[in-house]
């Protein structure tokens, strides 16, 4: 039998005929709140959070979403995960991604943040890595993340051999051998200098269109050349680029206004090798000397500050401040510290080339080398370098660059040869 419902039996709401009101929207600021309070839950009951200033708000002013969130949370006893030793948080920040480790878990607390931020974890998690001195050039300010970063986005694009890489070839463009190279903007664009006295600038974002696309064009407004040698040298500094010459200068050029030229540094040697500062361009020259020079007043030749005498011929460098990286005629690496203005040499390398070391890259986290050995070198800077993968190519290969996850060779039968590696 059925029961016919009384009065009352049904809330007030279904006998009205207008539209209940919306419930209001979860506030997300409140849900993330919640769930970061949940994993860093306190180990002591009577203790406050050591995030509580920036995860908790009143509870006025939290929304409905307040109270529910609060009912989700362990027991007051159970331990959370700023209870752990920071050996262990270390050892589980060490699974992350450096880059996650160093731009968000530094902004979860306060706690987090100050383990992320200091050195010491950087610096361990590095040599962690490599398990061998690193770097080779220890100074007060060394950037430990940053290098970290570097270092393992290099050892990730180069795993297993760089079998991953796409491989492509540019073969139309010079006449001669070229003998250097320069990655700009992050690897979308290339400049090569040539023994054809040409420099050309290459737009790598159309890698895989037919060659004529890829040039775009050659630096300078001498006819049918860009110097009156042999180029053998390109540095950058943000927009602005110099390339060095068997004539024995320096030319200046400005990237954003299409390349024009905006000076010239004329020295008493051919230029071998190059690399270009804010406020130093450092040269090395046929006469055995590295020369630095103020390439700030474009309309007066720089100034050479203080050489420093070699024993061997540089005929490739790469400065980072304090350290430059230099490879030899000897197949050697040196590498030597800027103290007071003038470069010491630290140490020499045999990093297994057979003959001179023609091109050279040197970062934070990565080193690549070239030489007439036609083989392409890649290894982590540590002391002694460690070479973690070899290319071998049927010519002599005379330089190379590496910018975000491009990377190209100058090589001597008038071809690039580019590589676009997969991390």
């Amino acid at each position: 039998m059925e029961l016919s419902p009384e009065p009352g039996d049904f809330p007030r709401a279904w006998d009205d005929d207008s539209d209940p009101e919306p419930e209001p929207e979860p506030d997300p600021d409140a849900q993330a709140e919640a769930y970061v309070a949940r994993v860093l839950s306190p180990l002591q009951p009577r203790a406050a959070p050591p995030c509580a200033s920036l995860l908790s708000r009143p509870a006025a002013s939290a929304g409905a979403l307040e109270p529910r969130a609060a009912a989700k949370f362990p027991p007051v006893g159970r331990p959370g995960l700023l209870s752990l030793p920071p050996e262990l948080l270390l050892e589980i920040c060490a699974y992350l991604d450096a880059r996650l480790v160093l731009h968000v878990l530094s902004r979860v607390c306060h706690a987090l943040r100050d383990l992320v931020c200091d050195h010491v974890t950087w610096r361990l998690r590095a040599r962690r890595r490599v398990r061998a001195p690193y770097p080779v050039v220890e100074e007060e300010d060394f950037d430990w993340p940053t290098a970290c970063i570097e270092l393992e986005h290099h050892l990730a694009c180069w795993a297993e051999d760089g079998r991953r890489a796409e491989y492509f070839c540019l073969a139309d463009g010079h006449i001669a051998s070229i003998d250097s190279v320069l990655l700009l903007q992050g690897g979308t664009l290339c400049l090569s200098g040539s023994r054809d006295r040409n420099v050309n600038l290459w737009d790598l974002r159309r890698l895989g269109e037919e060659p004529s696309r890829v040039l775009v064009k050659s630096l300078g407004t001498e006819k049918n050349s860009t110097h009156k040698g042999w180029v053998w040298s390109l540095a950058a500094q943000d927009h602005h680029v110099c390339s060095g010459s068997w004539d024995s200068t320096v030319k200046l050029w400005d990237m954003a206004a299409e390349g024009q030229q905006f000076g010239e540094i004329k020295g008493k040697a051919a230029v071998l090798c190059l690399d270009y500062r804010p406020d130093i361009l450092v040269a090395g020259t046929y006469d055995r000397k590295v020369a630095l020079y103020d390439p700030r007043g474009p309309a007066t030749p720089a100034v050479c500050l203080r050489p420093a005498q070699m024993d061997s011929y540089l005929l490739c460098m790469s400065y980072q401040q304090p350290q430059l990286w230099a490879g030899d005629n000897l197949g050697q690496l040196q590498v030597f510290a800027n103290r007071h203005g003038c470069f010491q040499l630290v140490r020499s390398f045999n990093v297994g080339h057979k003959s001179h070391i023609t091109g050279i890259k040197h970062s934070l986290g990565a080193l690549y080398t070239t030489s007439i050995d036609k083989t392409i070198r890649v290894h982590v800077p540590t002391d002694p370098p460690w070479t973690i993968c070899t290319r071998s190519h049927h010519r002599v290969l005379n330089g190379i660059c590496a910018e975000g996850n491009v990377v190209v060779a100058a090589s001597e039968d008038s071809s690039l040869e580019v590589w676009r590696l997969q991390a």
